[in-house]
């Protein structure tokens, strides 16, 4: 007969002792015949073992079964994906892209923004603030002429990567890049390295570059959600966020979020 206590396991044996002097054995009595119980642990089911592996793995909810096809394998893989948008494979490898982009993106986009307003703040240059930057007219060019080389040029560079993406390695092949293809090296699909991208060499065995990569993840994910939030705080104060960090800092107790958004909605 078999007892289980959570998900840990007892096996029971009967004899038939009528005085039992060890802690291990149960004695329990049926009217007038007393009848003990050996009982000793059983080794962990299955279940078991399969909660205590499914705890030692970091998950974005504490607790929570992360989908089957995030197994842990990609960099930054917590088990977020509430819609289910990585069930087709296929699918998962453009999004892992995609977010890779759009995290590096981000974090360019967060220091340029926090540089040039902190220089624009403090007065070394005189410069609009980021949000009305992309309206300044240059003298050297026109502003159609700039929106065409910038077309052209990001076209090819998107159009490589993608073509990167659908076969892998092969824009790391002779002639294939304007003879920049040693410069590049072509690691592998998102990460191009070489001593132009990779200039320190952090990472040169990509495969094994894990811990590069997630902190890579991790920080391009910050600065996607610390974009959101100077677009929504641009949005409401007119300012850029060394204007807001400043005046938050002249009076923090009473200039803060909580008081913005209420004189933003008065």
């Amino acid at each position: 007969m078999a007892a289980a206590v959570g998900v840990r396991g007892f096996l029971v044996q009967p004899c038939s002792l009528s005085f039992v002097s060890d802690k291990n054995v149960l004695k329990h009595s049926f009217g007038a015949a007393n009848t003990c119980w050996h009982v000793k642990p059983a080794k962990p089911q299955g279940f078991a073992r399969h909660v205590a592996h499914a705890q030692l793995r970091p998950t974005w909810l504490p607790g929570l079964d992360p989908p089957p096809y995030l197994d842990g394998s990609l960099a930054g893989d917590f088990g977020f994906d509430p819609l289910g948008l990585g069930e087709d494979p296929e699918s998962l490898r453009w999004y892992v892209q995609a977010e890779l982009v759009h995290a590096r993106f981000a974090m360019l986009g967060v220091a340029g923004i926090l540089l040039t307003d902190l220089l624009r703040v403090t007065g070394l240059l005189s410069i609009p603030v980021w949000y009305k930057a992309g309206a300044v007219k240059f003298g050297f060019a026109n502003t159609e002429t700039l929106f065409l080389v910038q077309l052209i040029l990001m076209g090819f560079v998107e159009t490589k990567r993608y073509m990167d993406f659908k076969s892998p390695g092969s824009q790391a092949q002779d002639g294939s890049f304007f003879g920049l293809e040693a410069a590049l090296e072509g690691l592998e699909p998102g990460y191009p390295g070489g001593p132009l991208l990779n200039p320190l060499g952090l990472a040169k065995d990509i495969k094994n570059a894990h811990e590069w990569k997630l902190k890579e993840i991790k920080n391009g994910r910050l600065a996607m959600v610390a974009m959101l939030g100077i677009f929504v705080q641009a949005s409401i104060t007119h300012v850029g966020p060394i204007d807001n960090l400043v005046e938050h800092l002249s009076n923090p107790w009473h200039r803060t979020i909580v008081q913005t958004l209420a004189n933003s909605a008065s």
